[in-house]
This record gives structure tokens, C-alpha cells and sequence, in this order.
């Protein structure tokens, strides 16, 4: 295996996925909702992600709501064995687009059937378990009833492993006490980092950790700088962004998305952009 970052791995469960990956969220309709303005197009990035050798692409039912599995399926489908697919569920979308709160061991159910159904699957590889106590940001309380509810899914077959999104560090303990965890799934980028502790705790006991969002939250300040260094560079201000991620830790595994097949090799270029050191610096000082 090459030592590069575009084809390190790291481990989701039994399943090894390279570390830079795909998020569908953005081939559905506009605001995650309906179908795409280019089916045809959505179909092309599709396929040219498995063509580019990514392994993990990272989806939900309730993106579109429907819509995104859907096309995975029409464009994918028989999957290739070493395919990994990354669902979630605990949400749902109310008809004026909105995101509702799906937790009920009912709704959870059906989300795991919807999923299984849309994706053409038997078993989903992963379903990270969305906490929608807070839409904007995880918010503390109990998830023992829900994640119970999805682990009776897991001993049923339906689900290979689980995996947790929206959630704080004490959820995070609370769930690995109840089942076993492959991976956190939270709202991370350079300007963003209140999750520092607890990536470096799942690294240590061998847990990924998939950003979203890299490039969200930025203060005006905090874009130009990154600005500045991308032109410095050579590349884009996303490219540095997702290339520190891939630096923070081996833990991490990226899931940009894209509608684009020239921003989906855009991405995946951002895996050999090489940071010295001073640049390491300059970036991690930008959460300051």
C-alpha cells in the first residue's frame, strides 16, 4: 500500500476504507430536499467517485427525503465488495423541508427499512445514530433509549455496526458502555475544534472520527487567512482545509461532498497537497 495520504486507511469496524471518502448530501434537490436540478449529472459523480478508488461514501435516507439512496442505487448498484456505505438515522423531514427529530424505536425502525430498501441492501455496513435533541449542534441528555433501539436492529441482522453523530463526549461514553462504537460523526474543521479531546480519546482506542463541514464556521478573518495560505500554496482554501484534517489525525476520515465531478477530483487532489510545518502552525492558529 502506498504510504501517501490519498491511500492511507483506517478501520470502521472489520471494514478498512481509505481515509478520504464521499458525502452525498449535496446530489439531492437544493436544501438537501427533492431530486437534483441534473439527475443525469448527480448519476456521473457518482460513478466517477468509485472510478477515483473511493471506498466509503457517506448518505442518509433522509437526504432528499429518498433521493440520495436512490441515485446511489441507480448509479452503483450491484455494489463492489470493498464499498463501504455509511447511513444514518434520526431524523426526518417535514414537508416544508424542515429536520424533525426521528428517535422513537417506530421511526427507527423504518428509517433502517427505508434505508435497506432505497439502497437495494440485505444489511447496512454503518448507521450512525443522529442525536436531534438540538438540530443546530449536539446538546447533553441520555441517548440509552434510542441507541438500545437501533442495537435490537444490530442483533436482528438489519445493521452491521453503529456509529454516533451530533452527540458530546459524554453521550460518546455513554453509548460505548451499551454497544460497541466504529465511529463519531460531528461538526469539526480548523475553526471549529471543541472535539480536540475527544478525537484524540477515540484515537487512542482505535474509534474513527468523520468531520463535516470543513469550511463552516469560518469568521471573515479566519476565510482570508486561509485564503492567504491557500494562494501561497498553490490550491484551494477547501484543499488546505481538508488536507490539515487528514494531518490532525489518523483517525480522521473526510467525507467531502460535492455535486461536481471537477470538485470531487478537487478533493481528492487535496490528499497529496503536502503543509510544512510553519504552515501546520499558522493554520492551527487559526481557531485562536
Amino acid at each position: 500500500m502506498s504510504h501517501s495520504k490519498q491511500t492511507s486507511t483506517y478501520s470502521l469496524g472489520t471494514c478498512c476504507v481509505k481515509r478520504l471518502g464521499y458525502g452525498a448530501m449535496q446530489i439531492a434537490g437544493p436544501g438537501v430536499f427533492g431530486p437534483p436540478k441534473d439527475h443525469d449529472a448527480a448519476l456521473a459523480v457518482l460513478r466517477e467517485t468509485v472510478a477515483l478508488g473511493i471506498d466509503h461514501i457517506d448518505t442518509s435516507d433522509f437526504y432528499g427525503p429518498h433521493i440520495t439512496n436512490q441515485l446511489i442505487r441507480q448509479a452503483l448498484h450491484p455494489y463492489s465488495d470493498d464499498l463501504v456505505i455509511v447511513t444514518k438515522v434520526g431524523a426526518r423531514r417535514g414537508n416544508d423541508a424542515s429536520w424533525l427529530p426521528a428517535l422513537s424505536a417506530e421511526e427507527l425502525t423504518q428509517a433502517v427499512h427505508d434505508n435497506l430498501r432505497n439502497l437495494g441492501l440485505d444489511v447496512l455496513d454503518v448507521v450512525n445514530l443522529r442525536i436531534m435533541f438540538d438540530i443546530m449542534g449536539p446538546t447533553e441528555g441520555s441517548i440509552e433509549a434510542p441507541l438500545t433501539a437501533l442495537a435490537e436492529l444490530q442483533r436482528q441482522g438489519l445493521v452491521r455496526y453503529i456509529g454516533l453523530s451530533n452527540v458530546t463526549t459524554a453521550q460518546v461514553v455513554e453509548a460505548r458502555r451499551l454497544v460497541e462504537i466504529v465511529c463519531v460523526q460531528n461538526h469539526y474543521n480548523i475553526a471549529h475544534r471543541q472535539d480536540d479531546d475527544l478525537i484524540d480519546m477515540l484515537a487512542r482506542d482505535g474509534i474513527a472520527y468523520v468531520p463535516f463541514f470543513p469550511l463552516c464556521g469560518f469568521s471573515p478573518l479566519r476565510s482570508s487567512t486561509l485564503a492567504a495560505i491557500a494562494g501561497r500554496l498553490g490550491a484551494t482554501p477547501r484543499q488546505v482545509a481538508l488536507a490539515w484534517l487528514l494531518h490532525r489525525s489518523p483517525n480522521l476520515l473526510l467525507i467531502p461532498g460535492t455535486s461536481s465531478v471537477a470538485h470531487l477530483r478537487e478533493n481528492l487532489a487535496a490528499a497529496e497537497l503536502e503543509l510544512p510545518s510553519e504552515v501546520i502552525t499558522e493554520l492551527n492558529g487559526i481557531t485562536a
